[in-house]
C-alpha cells in the first residue's frame, strides 16, 4: 500500500546563516523566495542533510555550522500514513472509518567539527547514524547538477551511488567500507613507489612488478573485489531500472526528439556485462584479473587504478556523448531528467520522495518551466527556492515564505 509521507517540521539551531528556525510544513508546495543569500538554499540543504547526512556543496561538515557556533542542529519530523490522512494540529477533518493515524518520526541531527556527530530517532540515541537512513527520502536538484552531466565522472558515481543508497540503505556501509579498502590500498602503494625510488627501482634496476608489492597488498586487494562486486552490481541494477526513467523525463522536460541512453563502463575492463542482475561472482573474478594486469602500473605510480571509483557512467543523447557535446538547454534538460527519473524510482516503491526544487526555473525557458511545473505539481510534497516568485509557474504557487537574512516569514 503506498503511503503519504512528508515533512511536518523543520528546525534548525546554528546551521548555516540561520541561528534558530522552526517550520512548520504540510503536503502539496510550499514556495521560499527572497534575494540571493538570503538562506533559501541553506533550508533545501538541511532538509537534504537530514534525509542523506551529506550536503550538496560541501565535502565536509565544517560549513554547515554557523561561524561563532560549536555546533549545529537539525530537527525534523516525518510523517507517514494513508494518502488523505490527515496531519497536524487538532481541527484538522477526523479520521475516514478504518484509516489508521498517521505515525511521525522525529530525526535529530547534532552536527560537530572534530569528533563524530550525534543522531537521535525518537529522542532514542544510535550508535551509527546511517541507521536512520531511510526515515526521510528526497530528490535534490540544484544548479550542482550540471556538473553531473558536463563535469568530470566523479559527480556521476556520486549520482549512483547516492541514489543506490537511497534505495537501498544499506549500501551507505557497503560504500563505505569500499572507500576505506581503496584509501588503504593507496597508501600501500605509495609506499612501495617511495621505496623503490628510494632503493635505485628496485633489485638489480629491474621495473617493478607483482613480486615487489607488499605482502599486506593481496589482503586489500581482497577486501577491494569483495565490495567492489558488491557496488559494481549494485551501480548495473540501478542504471539499468534508471534508463528508462531518464529518457521519458528527458523528452517530457526537454520536448527534444533525441533519445537519451546510459550505460555503464568498468575501468580496466574490456567490456561490462550487461545482464541485471549481475553476476557478483563473474564481477569480482573480472575485477581480479584487472588487478593482476593492473598491478605494474598501480606500483609504478603509486595509486589504484582499478575498481569502481574509476568506472564511468556515461550518457549519450542522440548520437553524441552529453558531456561536451550537449548545448545548454540539453544539459539542463538531461540534468532534470536524472532528478526526476531518480524521483520515478524511488516513488516506485509506493511512497513519494520530498521533491527539492533549488533555484531551478529561473535557468529554464517557458517551455520548459510549464512542462516541469506539470510533472511535479502531483507530487506528494515539493519545496521550491526562488529569488524572484514570477520565475515559479503559478501552478506551483503553493504556500509562500519569504526568506529574509536567516529569517522565514510565513507569507501565505
Amino acid at each position: 500500500m503506498s503511503l503519504s509521507v512528508h515533512l511536518t517540521r523543520l528546525a534548525l539551531t546554528d546551521f548555516r546563516n540561520y541561528a534558530a528556525v522552526d517550520l512548520r510544513l504540510a503536503p502539496g508546495v510550499s514556495t521560499f523566495t527572497g534575494g540571493n543569500g538570503q538562506g533559501k538554499t541553506n533550508l533545501l540543504e538541511a532538509v537534504a542533510y537530514v534525509a542523506t547526512f551529506g550536503s550538496h556543496r560541501v565535502a565536509t561538515d565544517a560549513p554547515l555550522i554557523r561561524r561563532g557556533a560549536q555546533r549545529a542542529i537539525l530537527r525534523a519530523a516525518v510523517s507517514s500514513g494513508p494518502p488523505g490522512a490527515p496531519a497536524g494540529p487538532a481541527g484538522e477533518p477526523p479520521l475516514p472509518s478504518g484509516a489508521q493515524p498517521p505515525r511521525e518520526v522525529l530525526v535529530e541531527i547534532e552536527v560537530n567539527v572534530g569528533r563524530a556527530n550525534r543522531v537521535r530517532l525518537n529522542r532514542v540515541p544510535l550508535p551509527r547514524p546511517r541507521e536512520a537512513l531511510g526515515t526521510l527520502r528526497c530528490v535534490l536538484f540544484a544548479p550542482e547538477d550540471l556538473a553531473v552531466v558536463k563535469g568530470d565522472p566523479e559527480h556521476r558515481r556520486r549520482y549512483l551511488d547516492d541514489l543506490l543508497v537511497a534505495t537501498r540503505p544499506r549500501f551507505a556501509g557497503i560504500r563505505a567500507d569500499y572507500e576505506r579498502a581503496v584509501r588503504q590500498r593507496t597508501a600501500l602503494l605509495k609506499s612501495a613507489r617511495a621505496q623503490r625510488a628510494s632503493s635505485g627501482g628496485g633489485p638489480r634496476g629491474q621495473s617493478p612488478g607483482a613480486s615487489s608489492a607488499p605482502s599486506a597488498l593481496e589482503v586489500w586487494d581482497e577486501h577491494l573485489v569483495t565490495l567492489g562486486a558488491e557496488l559494481t552490481a549494485g551501480r548495473l541494477g540501478l542504471v539499468a531500472a534508471l534508463s528508462p526513467l531518464v529518457g521519458k523525463a528527458y523528452a517530457a522536460v526537454g520536448g527534444e526528439g533525441d533519445q537519451v541512453a546510459m550505460s555503464y563502463r568498468q575501468a580496466g575492463q574490456p567490456e561490462t556485462p550487461a545482464a541485471v542482475p549481475a553476476d557478483r561472482q563473474a564481477l569480482a573474478e573480472g575485477l581480479r584479473q584487472a588487478l593482476a594486469r593492473a598491478r605494474r602500473a598501480e606500483l609504478e605510480r603509486g595509486v589504484c587504478l582499478v575498481g569502481p571509483h574509476r568506472d564511468q557512467l556515461e550518457m549519450t543523447i542522440g548520437e553524441m556523448p552529453a558531456r561536451g557535446y550537449a548545448s545548454h538547454g540539453e544539459s539542463w534538460s538531461l540534468a532534470l531528467a536524472l532528478r526526476l527519473g531518480a524521483y520515478d524510482l524511488l516513488g516506485s516503491g509506493g511512497d513519494d520522495p520530498v521533491l527539492l526544487l533549488d533555484d531551478v526555473f529561473a535557468e529554464l525557458d517557458d517551455g520548459r518551466r510549464k512542462r516541469l511545473a506539470d510533472l511535479v505539481s502531483g507530487a506528494e510534497q515539493v519545496l521550491v527556492t526562488a529569488a524572484v516568485a514570477a520565475d515559479v509557474p503559478g501552478r506551483l504557487a503553493g504556500h509562500r515564505y519569504q526568506v529574509s537574512a536567516g529569517e522565514v516569514d510565513d507569507a501565505g
